[in-house]
């Protein structure tokens, strides 16, 4: 340890580390706009400049080392001024759109531009008008609005490996763009959303469709069903304040009834449904020697990223629909005959911690039955606006239950918003259908946690299994190398294009630190912990749509219904 004065008092700092990081343990706080925690500092909005009280001398705090008897002022005069001018310099070249713009009070410009009481512009410039993307389903790029702190280039090239974006040009004419500067949807883009979730601005953000969802409450010849999936609940509460990782399962379910939903349904449902359907596919391929490793398909953005960049392994892909589209499929074939419903009259919705899932809606192959699966998508974020919208006093709500048939859960399937749990969930199940019996210890520890990469042995009566959950695209193309390189110790993996799964997942609120992921994961634990029904196969609801509709797992009635197929990208560059 070593001692630095900030703001005249000593405070310890570890040797080697950052001011920044100093700072930020100590509760100082210092802006930042380019910062990405966990990855090697940048250094290039100068944002988070402190001064040096011996020299005067202004320097990057998040890319300085402590020095022992340093004496620093994170506040000074110099600091504050220099911040300000960084503030006015970049609001010279953006638009005045604030009250229009989907970022309007979560953004660390406009924050920023408070904080440091910016209320006149100094600087003006002239100003380019670029092309509005809108060609993803998935995510809008707005050029005007981009700052180039290149935060969104970090998390795709470091964290997730896909470079669908990279700085273009130079000097005063710089930007951010994909190749030849395309527009996203014929880029090597997977939708994932990691972008939009540290972008600082309205540069990049999800392609909302509240509007559409308005709509169709609006219309009495809409019976209007939403689903929501397991992530949700876990995350929503931060959107309102509560506390990190508070599960509003309940309250969540009011609010959407009075918006106006015919239905509520519980994404975890199907994501049981997932389960029995993958881990009979995987015993079945053990027993008949199919494609090995298999790999889970609940990710849009991981197989997306495989059909671009690893075609070679869609055969070890389950083909399993993910649980948005396979609740989507049962509403519309099951559940419309049920209720003997037009299914033309149903306007399905589903709430995701994902901006992939709107993607994935849109997937051709998902709308072979002649009508789409799913109409709209939204993201943690988008139902928050709508609660708020709708005037709704979300924390003084009266919790309520799901509507059946689709509201009962193992809690096997809630575990899915976190990386490892469609992992446990199979491994839970796939051991009753190889032995007969279930699992003595149903808690599978090597498979949870908040790593990237998890491997291990699992046995289900005289056979062993080599299992790895992945979160990270990036972390995913490591293990898929070493298999193209020849390992073949894997049998079974779960890939999350998002670090540490669905809780983090694109969709989810802005601004969240590891803390709030990790609490959001603790309390997916506490659930499975605290409920009787654990595992998939032993929902009571399932086992009723098995012998009602579909009569067993991988049955021709399930693979017409519940499954799909993938094939090769061509994207603009390979």
């Amino acid at each position: 340890m070593i001692k630095i004065e900030v703001n005249n008092r000593l405070i310890d700092a570890m040797e080697n580390e950052t001011i920044l990081s100093a700072l930020k343990r100590e509760g100082i706080t210092v802006p930042t706009l380019c910062h990405v925690e966990g990855l090697l500092p940048s250094g290039a909005c100068r944002m988070c400049v402190v001064e040096l009280e011996n020299t005067g001398r202004l320097i990057p705090s998040c890319s300085f080392p402590v020095q022992e008897g340093m004496r620093i002022k994170t506040h000074s005069p110099k600091a504050i001024d220099a911040r300000r001018t960084i503030v006015e310099l970049l609001l010279a070249d953006h638009p005045d759109d604030c009250l229009y713009c989907a970022r309007n009070g979560c953004c660390e410009l406009q924050k920023l531009a408070e904080n440091l009481g910016v209320r006149v512009r100094r600087y003006t410039g002239s100003r380019v008008d670029y092309h509005v993307d809108l060609s993803s389903p998935a995510i809008i790029r707005t050029q005007e609005k981009c700052i180039l702190c290149g935060k969104c280039v970090r998390i795709c090239e470091e964290i997730q490996g896909v470079s669908a974006i990279d700085f273009a040009k130079r000097g005063s004419s710089a930007i951010i763009a994909t190749a030849f500067n395309e527009s996203l949807n014929v880029s090597s883009c997977v939708s994932c959303g990691q972008c939009t979730a540290v972008c600082p601005t309205g540069a990049l953000v999800e392609h909302s469709q509240i509007e559409e969802v308005v709509s169709a409450l609006n219309d009495p010849e809409k019976i209007v069903v939403i689903q929501h999936a397991p992530a949700v609940s876990v995350s929503l509460a931060e959107e309102f304040g509560l506390k990190p990782g508070t599960d509003v399962q309940g309250i969540m379910t009011a609010a959407l009834r009075k918006m106006g939903f015919d239905r509520v349904f519980d994404t975890a449902f199907s994501a049981d449904v997932t389960i029995m359907e993958e881990a009979s596919e995987l015993i079945e391929r053990i027993k008949s020697g199919g494609p090995l490793p298999l790999i889970t398909s609940c990710s849009p953005a991981w197989v997306k990223f495989a059909e671009t960049f690893y075609p070679g392994f869609l055969p070890n892909i389950s083909t399993c629909k993910s649980p948005q589209q396979m609740l989507g499929a049962i509403i519309k074939s099951y559940w419309v005959e049920k209720e003997k419903i037009d299914p033309a009259k149903v306007f399905s919705v589903a709430v995701m911690p994902c901006t992939a899932k709107k993607f994935e809606a849109t997937r051709p192959e998902l709308a072979d039955a002649g009508y789409a699966e799913i109409d709209a998508v939204l993201t943690t974020r988008e139902l928050a606006k709508m609660i708020r919208r709708y005037g709704i006093e979300f924390a003084g709500l009266e919790p309520e239950v799901n509507d059946l048939p689709f509201g009962t859960r193992s809690s096997a399937a809630k575990l899915f918003a976190g990386s490892g749990g469609v992992m446990e969930a199979a491994l839970r199940t796939a051991s009753n259908l190889l032995t007969g019996t279930d699992l003595k210890q149903v808690k599978i520890k090597p498979a949870r946690g908040l790593e990237g990469i998890k491997e291990f042995k699992f046995k289900i009566g005289d056979l062993e299994l080599g299992c790895v959950v992945l979160s990270g695209l990036k972390n995913a193309r490591i293990i898929l190398d070493q298999m193209k390189a020849g390992r073949d110790d894997i049998h079974f993996i779960e890939i999350m294009s998002c670090p540490g799964g669905c809780i983090n997942g694109g969709g989810q609120p802005i601004g969240v630190n590891k803390e709030n992921v990790a609490a959001r994961l603790q309390a997916l634990y506490k659930i499975d912990m605290g409920e009787y029904t654990r595992m998939s196969h032993q929902n009571p609801a399932v086992q009723d749509l098995y012998r009602d509709y579909l009569g067993k797992p991988n049955s021709h009635k399930a693979h017409e219904l519940l499954h799909t197929h993938y094939e090769e990208r061509d994207i603009l560059l390979k």
